[in-house]
C-alpha cells in the first residue's frame, strides 16, 4: 500500500535527446578521478602520494574532522597525479587504472546480528559511507547524528534525468541488503519515492515506506518528499540516498567488495545517439560521449543534469554522485532585438511573447544561452509557481545574501539543499545564481551552527 502524494507546483523541462533505453558498456578508462569537489565540507587527509599503488576499494584519504570517515579508490591502479590548488588545496586525485583489476577485499557481514554502531563502523572504514548525505546542510552525514528517517528518491523527473525504473532492473537483492541495514540506524522510518505506474524494484523492497508521486519536475526531488512527509525542524536530521548508491551499499554487504559501477544516461540534442552506459564512478566522460557521437563540435558536456550539472571538458570526470551526462549546443550566439519579438522555441512560465503554454508535449532543442544578464533581484511572484515547498523563496534567498542566520532559520533553511531552487534560478529573470547563494547560505549555518 503506497501513499500518494501529488505535486502540483513547478515546470517539466522537455528536451529532446533523450536516452535510449539501451544499454552499452563503456569503454574501460585509461584515468578514474576523485573529485573533491564532490565531497562539500570535507578536508582530506592523504594514506598515499603520488606513485602510491592501491586496490578498488582501498582507503585512499580520510576526513579531518573523522579519522574514521574512509574514502576509496574506484579503482586499482597507481595514483598518477594529485591535483592541488591554492594553499595546496587537493582538488583531484588521478588513477591510472589496471588492465586486470584487483580488489580490496572486506569482511562480508550480516547486518541483522550487529549493532549498530558497528554497521555504522563498517560502512566508514569500507568507503560507503560518503554515499549517506543529510539534511540539515546538503553534506555528508555525520555519523554521530541519529537520523529520525531515511529519505530515497526513486522518481527522477530533472530534464533528460537516468530513469531509476531501467537502471536499477537486476539490482533488487543488493537494494534490498542496503535497506536491511540502513533500517538498523534510524529508528524513524525509511520513506522511498517512486513514480506513479512505476515498475521499479524499488516498490517491491520490504522495511520500507512507500510514496507514489506525481507531478512537475520538481516533483522527484528527494528534498520535495522530506517536505511533503516529513519536514525537517531545527535540531532534527534525516539522510538522503541515491538508489544507485543503495546497489553500491548493498553489493559491499554481500561480497566484501567496493564496486563502483554506474549505468549513466548520456542523452542530449547534440549527440548522434543518445543512450544508457555502464561504467565506474570517476571515468573519463570521453570514454562514452564520443561512442554515442557528436553533431558538431560546438558543444558543452554537463556533468549531470542541466539544471544542477558542471560543465567538464572531454577529458574530464563523472561526478562520485551522478548518473547522468548531457551534451547540448553551446549558447555563444545572440539573437538581435530577439526580447521584443514573439518566439515559440523557448520555455517559459510567462505568457508574454511565449507561447510555450500552448504546446505543453513540445519537446525543445535549448542551448547554455541564459538570454539575459544579471541584474538586481525583480519581484515577479514566478518563483512561487515552480517551488511546491512550504517555503517563501525570494525571502530565504535575500537572508541568504545579507547573511541573516536567524532570518534563515526561521525561513526554513534547515530543509533545503541548493538543487531545490534549480528551477527557480531557471525561471529567474534577474539571472541570479540561487543554487550559489543556497550553497553558501548553508556553509555558513554549518560553520556557526552546525
Amino acid at each position: 500500500m503506497s501513499n500518494d502524494i501529488r505535486i502540483k507546483k513547478g515546470l517539466n523541462i522537455r528536451l529532446v535527446g533523450e536516452a535510449e533505453k539501451v544499454s552499452t558498456k563503456a569503454v574501460p578508462s585509461n584515468v578514474y578521478a576523485i573529485k573533491l569537489s564532490d565531497f562539500h565540507g570535507i578536508t582530506p587527509k592523504m594514506f598515499l602520494k603520488e606513485g602510491g599503488i592501491v586496490k578498488a576499494g582501498e582507503p585512499v584519504f580520510y576526513n579531518k574532522s573523522n579519522e574514521q570517515m574512509m574514502f576509496v579508490s574506484p579503482v586499482s591502479g597507481e595514483i598518477t597525479e594529485i591535483e592541488r590548488g591554492a594553499r595546496r588545496k587537493i582538488l583531484t586525485i588521478k588513477i591510472q587504472a589496471d588492465k586486470e583489476q584487483k580488489f580490496y577485499e572486506n569482511e562480508v557481514v550480516k547486518p541483522d546480528s550487529m549493532k549498530p554502531e558497528e554497521l555504522k563502523s563498517y560502512l566508514l572504514k569500507t568507503g560507503c559511507w560518503p554515499f549517506i548525505k543529510q539534511r540539515p546542510y546538503d553534506v555528508i552525514a555525520n555519523p554521530d547524528k541519529s537520523p529520525k528517517a531515511i529519505f530515497i528518491s526513486g522518481y527522477a523527473t530533472a530534464p533528460l534525468a537516468a530513469d531509476y525504473d531501467f537502471v536499477l532492473r537486476g539490482k533488487e537483492k543488493q537494494l534490498q541488503a542496503a535497506v536491511d541495514a540502513l533500517s538498523k540506524l534510524t529508528d524513524g522510518k525509511i520513506h522511498v519515492s517512486v513514480g506513479k505506474g512505476s515498475t521499479s524494484p524499488l516498490a517491491e523492497l520490504k522495511g520500507i515506506t512507500l510514496h507514489t508521486i506525481s507531478g512537475p519536475h520538481p516533483a522527484g526531488n528527494v528534498g520535495t518528499l522530506i517536505a511533503k512527509v516529513d519536514p525537517v525542524n531545527k535540531g532534527e536530521t534525516v539522510w538522503t540516498i541515491n538508489p544507485q548508491d543503495l546497489v553500491i551499499i548493498g553489493e559491499m554487504i554481500l561480497t566484501g567488495k567496493f564496486n563502483p559501477e554506474r549505468t549513466i544516461a548520456l542523452a542530449g540534442s547534440s549527440l548522434k545517439s543518445p543512450k544508457y552506459y555502464t561504467t565506474k564512478i570517476g571515468a573519463e566522460v570521453s570514454t562514452f560521449v564520443y561512442d554515442a557521437g557528436l553533431k558538431d563540435n560546438n558543444v558543452r558536456i554537463i556533468d549531470g543534469d542541466v539544471l544542477t550539472g558542471t560543465q567538464v571538458q572531454p577529458d574530464g570526470y563523472l561526478g562520485y554522485y551522478n548518473n547522468t551526462v548531457t551534451v547540448i549546443p553551446e549558447g555563444n550566439d545572440y539573437e538581435f532585438f530577439g526580447w521584443g519579438k514573439p518566439v515559440f522555441n523557448k520555455i517559459s512560465t510567462s505568457r508574454a511573447l511565449t507561447f510555450s503554454w500552448l504546446f505543453s508535449k513540445k519537446k525543445y532543442d535549448l542551448d547554455t544561452n541564459t538570454n539575459g544578464e544579471h541584474r538586481a533581484f525583480v519581484v515577479t511572484g514566478n518563483y512561487e509557481e515552480v517551488f511546491p515547498l512550504d517555503i517563501y523563496p525570494m525571502q530565504i534567498l535575500k537572508a541568504c545574501m545579507v547573511k541573516d542566520l536567524d532570518e534563515m532559520e526561521q525561513l526554513g533553511m534547515y530543509e533545503v539543499a541548493p538543487e531545490d531552487f534549480a528551477l527557480t534560478e531557471f525561471v529567474c529573470v534577474s539571472k541570479q545564481p540561487h543554487q550559489k547563494i543556497i550553497r553558501e547560505g548553508l556553509d555558513l549555518m554549518l560553520k556557526e551552527i552546525g
